[in-house]
């Protein structure tokens, strides 16, 4: 499985960002697939994740609210936009997918797309 992430950059606070990650390499029916975060000297943090079989999402309660993920079966990919941005959202966002059962420990992920920067200014 490979997962390719775009979208990051510098936004002011109050404003929206929306980050794709796609997928390639096999079906994904039975995975999950999301966002984790990682702030400057901190550990990754769970933020959203979305079931590709039912569409069940999952939200850290920082973000419930204002951040929103989804999928598109047809292209393989996963979105989150991201609204009402706050500095505290700053950091390096993550997309990862694994199957199985839910998860928001990051740990328990074994595909892990390239990282995107987010920064919002105060």
């Amino acid at each position: 499985v490979q997962l390719q992430a775009s979208g990051g950059g510098l936004v002011q606070a109050g404003g929206s960002l929306r980050l794709s990650c796609a997928a390639s390499g096999r079906t994904f029916r039975s995975y999950f697939m999301g966002w984790f975060r990682q702030a400057s000297g901190k550990e990754p943090e769970f933020v959203a994740l979305i079931s590709w079989n039912d569409g069940t999402t999952y939200y850290a309660d920082s973000v419930k609210g204002r951040f929103t993920i989804s999928r598109d079966n047809a292209k393989n990919t996963v979105y989150l936009q991201m609204n009402s941005l706050k500095p505290e959202d700053t950091a390096v966002y993550h997309c990862a997918a694994r199957t199985g059962i839910y998860s928001s420990n990051y740990k328990q992920y074994g595909y892990w797309g390239q990282g995107t920067l987010v920064t919002v200014s105060s």
